[in-house]
């Protein structure tokens, strides 16, 4: 019995000795996992720090496709809810993430430029229009301050001009709408708009008074809106842009482009601090008006403003344009020509009925390829001066459209 009692004490220590090696032969295989787990756990914080800043990037790029998407010349179905989209994507970003959107159109001024205070438009979009309506029709401007100032102050002459029509508002330009609604939550008539409130009111009597300068590619697309909507109406008449009939060359002048002349060179003469175009003449003083410019055969208006300006002995007054068309009016030919007359004080001031963008940036900006920029750094001159003021604020402006609303009228 004892020498059974041993063997089986022999074989319990045996089975206790391997259970144990065993075990701690596995030690090694159980701990190697741990060890493992550690190494994705570091790779994934690495990859973290990247990422963050691509997530900026993504969103930046999401509302500068968003703002594209609204950069254009046609309105849809589709425009009201992606200009929403466009602003809440924007408000969406942080101060960071807005400073990367980039895109075909898209920039951080798009939204974050301050052009001045919206409330103080009135987009003349009212139903119960009457009878007789007065449309004015503008290319338009997303600067806030100089809408007002601009268009609607010309809008407001008109209105105290004709207390017996109903004086609406279309903008010609969808990219300039769709900038302003998106910002500013101001809906404001493109011209098919604008006409289909006009059927819809019971409109007898249209009256359509351009704020555009000429005769070109602007008004044309506004004659081509007007023509597919006549027949709604008892009577349709269109007024005479700002500067008249355009003329068959350089030599064609009129009262209207004397009256503007006049006009906005003593505006320039006022605002710069003379007494007369004459005392500035004496001080070496030159104005430079800065128009647009246009591949259009209306572009010949700017040379003819140029001879008017001859004609009133304006010898230190210059036209140029923006496009640089015509070919006198580039930027460089200006500056060689207001050199050689002699001139060593330059002020720059658009010829534009709107100072909008082309004013604020084209004219004045701060960018080596605006016009101050390159009169400054040519070394011809001793001082370049601007003035951001439209066509549109001066009254010798406002009561020529007015004259021009009364005479299509009659």
């Amino acid at each position: 019995m004892k020498r059974k009692m041993s063997v089986m004490l022999a074989a319990l220590m045996v089975l206790v000795f391997c259970l144990s090696g065993c075990s701690k032969e596995a030690e090694p295989a159980a701990s190697a996992p741990a060890e493992e787990a550690e190494v994705p756990e570091e790779t994934s914080e690495e990859a973290e720090a990247p990422k963050e800043e691509a997530s900026d990037q993504d969103k930046a790029d999401e509302a500068a496709a968003l703002i594209d998407a609204i950069y254009v010349q046609t309105r849809t179905d589709e425009t009201d809810a992606q200009c929403a989209a466009a602003k809440a994507a924007w408000d969406a970003l942080t101060d960071a993430q807005k400073e990367l959107v980039e895109g075909e159109e898209a920039d951080p001024d798009y939204f974050g430029r301050d052009t001045g205070d919206a409330s103080k438009d009135d987009p003349l979009n009212q139903d119960e229009i009457g009878e007789n309506e007065l449309l004015v029709v503008s290319f338009g401007t997303s600067f806030n301050d100089s809408r007002v100032a601009d268009i609607k102050g010309i809008e407001d002459a008109l209105i105290a001009a004709n207390p017996d029509w109903s004086v609406r508002r279309a903008f010609t330009a969808q990219i300039i709408i769709n900038h302003i609604q998106a910002r500013d939550n101001e809906f404001i008539d493109n011209m098919d708009q604008a006409l289909e409130r006009a059927a819809a009111n019971g409109v007898k009597n249209l009256v359509v008074q351009p704020t555009h300068l000429m005769h070109g590619a602007e008004y044309d697309e506004l004659m081509e809106a007007v023509e597919a909507y006549k027949d709604k109406f008892e009577s349709v008449k269109v007024a005479e842009p700002l500067l008249g009939e355009v003329g068959t060359d350089a030599a064609a002048i009129n009262a209207d482009k004397k009256a503007v002349a006049e006009a906005v060179t003593a505006e320039a003469v006022k605002t710069a601090g003379y007494d007369s175009l004459d005392a500035a003449k004496e001080d070496g003083a030159a104005f430079v008006f800065l128009g647009h410019g246009t591949s259009h055969t209306a572009k010949v208006s700017y040379s003819q403003m140029q001879t008017q300006m001859s004609e009133l002995g304006y010898d230190n007054v210059f036209i140029g344009t923006v496009e640089g068309e015509p070919e006198e009016t580039a930027c460089e030919a200006v500056i060689e020509a207001v050199a050689e007359a002699g001139y060593k004080k330059v002020v720059l001031r658009p010829l534009m009925v709107v100072a909008g963008d082309h004013a604020n940036n084209d004219m004045a900006g701060d960018d080596e390829d605006s016009w101050k920029s390159l009169f400054t750094s040519s070394g011809k001159f001793d001082s370049v001066d601007t003035q951001i003021a439209g066509l549109g604020q001066i009254p010798a402006i406002q009561d020529l459209y007015a004259a021009h609303t009364a005479a299509a009228m009659k």
